[in-house]
């Protein structure tokens, strides 16, 4: 049997981690890291979730839906409502792509770095 992984970080690339942290704080409610400034910076969540911001040199925001800087990854979350949540984000400095594949299922947004994420119906 393989091991249990339990996983407890995510790490986006990004150009300002500050910047970027803010952003997740104000969306998501976790607590900023102690540890927070500078290259890195962090939030928590209560059950132990680490998402962390860390500055890259010349950073290029990815490019959404096409590939000509990929998204190598994104996050989702679930909402209650999509419209109010959708709306609730956009006010914070997300962006929201052209192409939505699958508008009553999830909304496709971009992080201000530029990092696609999804809201999912619960």
């Amino acid at each position: 049997m393989p091991p249990q992984l339990k996983l407890v970080a995510i790490t986006l690339d990004c150009a300002d981690p500050e910047a970027l942290a803010a952003f997740y704080q104000q969306a998501t409610g976790f607590e900023l890291h102690p540890a927070s400034g500078g290259d890195f910076a962090g939030l928590m969540r209560g059950d132990g979730l680490f998402i962390g911001f860390q500055r890259v040199d010349d950073y290029q925001a990815p490019r959404w839906p096409g590939q000509t800087v990929p998204q190598q990854i994104h996050l989702d979350f679930e909402v209650d409502d999509l419209d109010e949540a959708e709306a609730l984000l956009l006010e914070l400095g997300a962006g929201k792509p052209e192409y939505q594949p699958d508008r009553d299922r999830w909304r496709v947004l971009t992080d201000p770095a530029g990092h696609p994420f999804c809201l999912t119906s619960g």
